[in-house]
């Protein structure tokens, strides 16, 4: 809810106010990929390392009983089974890793959008970049309190989240820091074959007109001739 809905209100709230179809399109489709991705990558490795959860403990025993097999000592966990099976997936977080992916991306989009780095030091600016961010962080933060994840888990989560808001964002857009860094590469794309086909038809009508004057003269001197022959003139 928050790493995709929050950067979708920000984006259709800009195209309200300058109505660029091709930065809704490609904001919306690279919040969309970074989050994606990165559910992917996280799911992956917390598939791969099955760390237990600080609360793993309560979720092996809920009545707060151990029980232990007495022939070979090993721990019988009476919990629920599917409890259990998320009890072994707390490297890395996944919503700190989500938050910062679709977060961090609308802090690179702000920062774009107004000029964030463009060296006037402007402390306003930097306050607006780093609001996002504290909003994921947050989100991380109360993973923690909430005993579900290890903070490791939080930190590397973080760091997989905004690396592929970077990642998905540098896929779209031009750097925070560039002078075109406020419109996606699309938009520039289109400006480049707009000039190029208004300099196609520049070229094709003068190329007309020259064929149209050459066309005229040879036509002249056709008839001047005609009428010395005839002697008319």
């Amino acid at each position: 809810m928050i790493s995709i809905l929050c950067p979708w209100l920000v984006f259709i709230s800009i195209y309200v106010a300058r109505r660029d179809v091709y930065d809704l399109h490609h904001a919306a489709l690279g919040v969309l990929f970074a989050v994606l991705i990165t559910a992917v990558f996280t799911d992956v490795i917390k598939t791969a390392v099955g760390r237990p959860r600080p609360d793993f403990f309560w979720r092996c025993f809920p009545d707060g009983k151990q029980l232990y097999d007495q022939v070979i000592g090993d721990v019988i966990c009476h919990g629920d089974k599917n409890f259990l099976k998320d009890g072994r997936k707390s490297f890395p977080s996944g919503h700190t890793s989500w938050s910062f992916a679709g977060l961090g991306f609308l802090s690179l989009y702000l920062s774009g959008k107004i000029k964030a780095f463009n060296r006037q030091g402007h402390v306003a600016k930097l306050c607006i970049v780093i609001l996002p961010l504290l909003l994921a962080s947050l989100v991380g933060v109360s993973r923690v309190d909430d005993y579900r994840h290890h903070w490791e888990d939080v930190f590397v989560g973080g760091l997989i989240g905004f690396i592929m808001a970077v990642l998905c964002y540098l896929h779209f857009f031009p750097p925070p820091y560039h002078d075109q860094g406020c419109r996606p590469y699309a938009y520039f794309h289109m400006l480049e074959e707009l000039q190029a086909a208004n300099s196609n038809n520049a070229q094709n009508q003068q190329s007309t007109g020259d064929h149209r004057i050459g066309m005229s003269e040879q036509q002249h001197n056709r008839t001047s001739r005609n009428d010395l022959e005839s002697g008319t003139v």
